[in-house]
């Protein structure tokens, strides 16, 4: 590629810069999702129950966990990119921001989609 072409330019931002507003940015996400949480808890997930909705009731809950364990894997992920060496291997890297961005793909398909059935409920 070419220095001066948009994705070489693209690719001359140092990746480790992108550390911290990653980190602030899941953790802001996941703040608002559990005050949204106290309504969707209070609100709307006894009307999913009464209609037996189990699969998504259950697919929630598991996107409760993974937000959980992703806001738990944050110190680790921001240790790995802030200290980032060229000569490290980046596999770690890689791992935990695909872990990460599996999490936020996850939860934010199961929020629709929950979403979708409360509206076919109500």
């Amino acid at each position: 590629m070419r220095p001066g072409s948009f994705f070489g330019r693209f690719r001359a931002v140092p990746s480790a810069s992108f550390a911290n507003a990653i980190v602030v940015l899941y953790a802001v996400s996941a703040l608002l999702g559990g005050i949204v949480y106290l309504y969707f808890r209070v609100d709307i997930r006894p009307d999913l129950e009464r209609a037996g909705h189990w699969q998504a009731l259950g697919l929630f809950d598991i996107k409760e966990h993974f937000v959980a364990i992703g806001l738990a894997l944050l110190p680790a992920y921001w240790v790995c990119w802030r200290r980032a060496r060229g000569d490290e291997p980046a596999r770690t890297r890689a791992a935990l921001t695909s872990i990460l961005a599996l999490i936020v793909w996850w939860s934010f398909l199961v929020g629709h989609v929950v979403n979708n059935i409360r509206g076919f409920v109500s």
